[in-house]
């Protein structure tokens, strides 16, 4: 039976020379007090016949002068003869001969000889090696992924894949983008360099593999690129050639590709070995990823945007002498647009009227600020029957009933000129709060107008105020987001037509845009932070620099005079 080592806590064994233990697979080696070899076994001899690690060829038989043990064995060895030394080290001592690797582990045996039992792990180093590095790409991996999916911004993830790509796969980078035309988007990067991008008008068939690669499909091996065939723009201004290995691998994306990725090393670096370009493929795989989401994003942007555009709530100024000032509160604060919307379409001169109309879609969000689009283009077209409330609001009515939703919307119209010093109004709600009236005194007026909301029914009726604003004077129309918003100091009351009253009180002679402001700012200190509807308010004035004689109307009586109360006039 061939003997093996004893645990480091038990006592050493005597071993004598002999065959047992000459036939035993792993190499042994007895060593005297000064480290010259005594005794080798079978493996033993045929693993030092190879000069390796200090060891010297010699003849293949019995230990002589011309053999001697490997340097880091004869140096543990050494140590072990030292003056309280202990027998058997905790640890094994490890080296390589041959260029394998070996654990030693010591039996002592009589006279001051240890016989070294050296244990193969040649293998379990390099899965330990090769786990090492799976770690590192892993890490490498991570960090690039980390790095491409904090942008969403194509040009910025170009950037970071050029940079990523030379620090850890090359010694430099090109990412070419997908055609614009016939010019192709080019970024450069080289090792602790600038990034650099350009647009180049180029022919990717002058690169092996690049034209496929920008089509999707799979990359050729490196070892097929020549690196005489690499274009001038291929390569980045600063590389310090020449080029001696390269990799072009595609840029998968979500459904079409996102590019491709050229791989340069210099001539004085070992060329790409398949572990490499596999790890390339990894590395374009994450990076394609990344930049068809930034596309994709920068795509849907630019669309939201447009189609945003058509739903944001205009922005107002004066027009023909009358003050116009609108604000809107989407119920979400990251949200831009919602169920309340309002709109002002100028006269064409200042003899016609100016339209305005303010309104709340049932529904809050996307799809009530879809409707909200829709009826804004139907008052759109509907801009020549303006003079007849009555008529727009019914074609409005059957254009809501006919489309596919089954929302309905309150809305309040209004059609203002200024003419004989007065700012002269038509006023028609449609289920919707009627407007009030803040007078120069601080008097608040409520609009005598009402009306049934527009498509729920097929046959609408309005009532219509005339109402006229002497300079300083304000028409707020607002939502029912104001009057509903609940707040105070137990957090359930509404803000109310009462307090909305009360503060309008104190917006006399202010201009529209001071006007609105005041009213969402205390709508907002009385929500105190707590969700709510959303909230629109569209404020017409009579600007109080206006000072010429007024012709007033007032129980149809026509008087001339300096600028007082406007007045009201109400007609079915």
């Amino acid at each position: 039976m061939i003997p093996s080592p004893t645990p480091a806590s038990g006592p050493a064994p005597a071993v004598q020379p002999g065959a047992a233990w000459n036939g035993a697979p792993c190499p042994i080696l007895v060593l005297d007090r000064d480290a010259g070899i005594v005794e080798l076994n079978d493996a033993a001899r045929r693993l030092l016949a190879h000069p390796a690690d200090g060891a010297e060829a010699g003849r293949t038989g019995a230990a002589g002068p011309g053999r001697t043990a490997p340097e880091w064995l004869s140096a543990a060895h050494l140590r072990l003869q030292r003056p309280g030394a202990e027998a058997r080290p905790a640890n094994p001592v490890a080296g390589a001969v041959a260029e394998r690797s070996f654990k030693a582990h010591p039996t002592p045996r009589p006279g001051g000889e240890v016989m070294w039992w050296l244990m193969e792990d040649t293998d379990l180093r390099l899965a330990e090696r090769a786990l090492e590095g799976a770690r590192a790409r892993s890490a490498v991996l991570t960090e690039i992924s980390t790095a491409l999916l904090s942008s969403l911004n194509v040009d910025r993830c170009l950037e970071v894949t050029a940079r990523m790509a030379a620090d850890h796969l090359a010694d430099a980078a090109v990412v070419v983008a997908p055609a614009q035309g016939r010019r192709y988007p080019l970024t450069h990067a080289e090792r602790h360099g600038p990034v650099t991008g350009s647009v180049l008008e180029i022919d990717p068939d002058v690169v092996p593999g690049l034209t496929e690669a920008l089509q999707g499909f799979p990359p050729v091996p490196a070892r097929w690129i020549s690196p005489d065939a690499i274009p001038d723009w291929a390569v980045p201004p600063g590389f310090a050639g020449p080029i001696g290995s390269v990799i072009v691998t595609p840029l998968p994306g979500h459904g079409f590709p996102a590019g491709a990725l050229i791989l340069l090393r210099s001539g004085s670096h070992p060329a790409f070995d398949e572990g490499e370009e596999v790890f390339a493929r990894l590395f374009s795989a994450r990076a394609g990823a990344a930049l068809s989401a930034a596309r994709l994003y920068t795509e849907q942007s630019a669309i939201t945007t447009a189609l945003m555009r058509e739903l944001l709530p205009p922005t107002l100024r004066h027009v023909h002498g009358v003050g116009y000032a609108g604000r809107y509160r989407a119920s979400r604060d990251h949200e831009r647009v919602g169920g309340d919307f309002y709109d002002v379409h100028p006269g064409a001169d200042p003899a016609q009227e100016s339209f305005a109309v303010l309104g709340d879609v049932s529904g809050k969000g996307l799809e009530a600020a879809v409707l909200t689009g829709k009826i804004r283009s139907v008052l759109q077209a509907l801009l020549p029957l303006s003079g007849d409330h009555q008529k727009v609001l019914g074609l409005l009515n059957d254009a809501l009933l006919n489309s596919h939703s089954a929302r309905f919307a309150t809305l309040t119209l209004a059609s203002a000129r200024q003419r004989a010093g007065l700012v002269h109004l038509r006023l028609t709600s449609a289920g919707h709060l009627p407007p009030l009236i803040v007078r120069r005194d601080g008097t608040v007026e409520e609009a005598d107008t009402r009306g049934q909301l527009i498509g729920a029914i097929p046959d609408v009726t309005a009532h219509t105020a005339r109402v006229a604003l002497a300079p300083g004077e304000t028409c707020l129309l607002y939502t029912d987001g104001i009057t509903e918003a609940r707040g105070g100091p137990l957090g359930d009351e509404m803000y109310g037509e009462r307090r909305l009253r009360t503060a309008l009180r104190d917006c006399a002679r202010m201009p529209p845009e001071a006007v609105v402001e005041r009213v969402h700012m205390l709508a907002d200190q009385w929500l105190g932070g707590r969700h709510h509807d959303d909230m629109a308010t569209l404020a017409i004035t009579h600007p109080a620099s206006s000072r010429s004689p007024l012709t007033l109307v007032a129980g149809g009586t026509t008087r001339s005079g300096t600028a007082g109360h406007g007045s009201r006039e109400s007609t079915a």
